[in-house]
């Protein structure tokens, strides 16, 4: 995708495209489908000339896509899994569309993103919490608030997520130094991210998504030990993103080989984000299975 909305884009300009993607991923297996609203904003919206109201439509139409992939999928199967329809809530970084989500940059006190200089914690729950209102009165099964990628921002989103109370998960984008420490993208200690949500009962969920795979065992069992709570871990194909041309680079790694050590460490909640397709949710779901 080239545009600044990503997937969002198709949620206005191909609807039927996103029931189709969907569609793929419960055919191969998937358990949890998640919206094409990760980087779908008012403020992005308003940039791409689509108003309030039209903003709020497509946001929740995505919730209604997702359903409708998964109405079909239960038809066709006879309901036999269970399929939770997750909406997307990215990072103030991904309605930016520079790659900052892998670096929670807009935070830094002399961010040139704004005259202002870098988001407060207070001006992130101003800017996440109309879109996770909206999202919520979709009727989602749950909201996916993910690749967060600083403290700053998890403190905001734990706080709304409290005072909306609608059932969660808080997934970080993180790094695992060699010596095993896990670390926010800001380069913080991602147990305070996780401690954060551990008495939040609106947060179902935290975990890791959009890693690389090699660092997601660490990160899996600090979530679990620090929040006490499940563990999503869903990582990218190990493959590096170049926000300047957009594309991604390197070679992709055997994620579905990684699945059996996350579990170990207490992931309850196996997946796969950028990059990885289908087939390699087909080959994540294998291994769950035999797990």
């Amino acid at each position: 995708m080239t545009s600044a909305l990503w997937s969002a884009r198709l949620l206005r300009d191909d609807p039927d495209a996103v029931v189709d993607v969907h569609r793929a991923y419960l055919a191969a297996g998937a358990r949890v489908v998640t919206t094409a609203s990760y980087q779908a904003t008012f403020e992005g919206f308003a940039r791409a000339g689509v108003n309030l109201d039209d903003a709020r439509g497509l946001m929740q139409g995505s919730v209604e896509l997702a359903g409708r992939a998964r109405d079909e999928h239960r038809a066709l199967t006879g309901g036999a899994a269970p399929v939770w329809v997750a909406a997307s809530a990215g990072p103030y970084g991904a309605m930016l569309a520079d790659g900052s989500e892998y670096t929670g940059a807009y935070t830094r006190l002399f961010w040139t993103g704004r005259a202002g200089g870098g988001l407060t914690v207070q001006d992130l729950r101003t800017f996440h919490r109309p879109r996770l209102a909206v999202l919520a009165d979709a009727e989602p099964d749950v909201l996916a608030c993910e690749t967060v990628p600083c403290l700053a921002e998890a403190e905001a989103l734990v706080a709304e997520l409290a005072a909306l109370a609608f059932p969660s998960w808080l997934s970080l984008t993180t790094v695992t130094t060699p010596d095993g420490d896990v670390r926010t993208r800001r380069d913080e200690p991602a147990a305070e991210a996780f401690a954060m949500a551990r008495d939040v009962d609106a947060i179902v969920a935290v975990g890791v998504n959009c890693i690389d795979p090699g660092g997601a065992e660490a990160a899996v069992r600090l979530a679990a030990e620090v929040s006490g709570k499940p563990v999503v871990v869903y990582p990218n194909s190990g493959e590096l993103w170049d926000a300047g041309s957009r594309t991604w680079y390197g070679e992709p790694v055997d994620v579905a080989g990684e699945v059996p050590r996350w579990t170990a460490a207490g992931a309850r909640l196996v997946g796969g984000c950028c990059r990885v397709g289908p087939e390699g949710i087909r080959s994540i779901a294998g291994r769950l299975a035999t797990a």
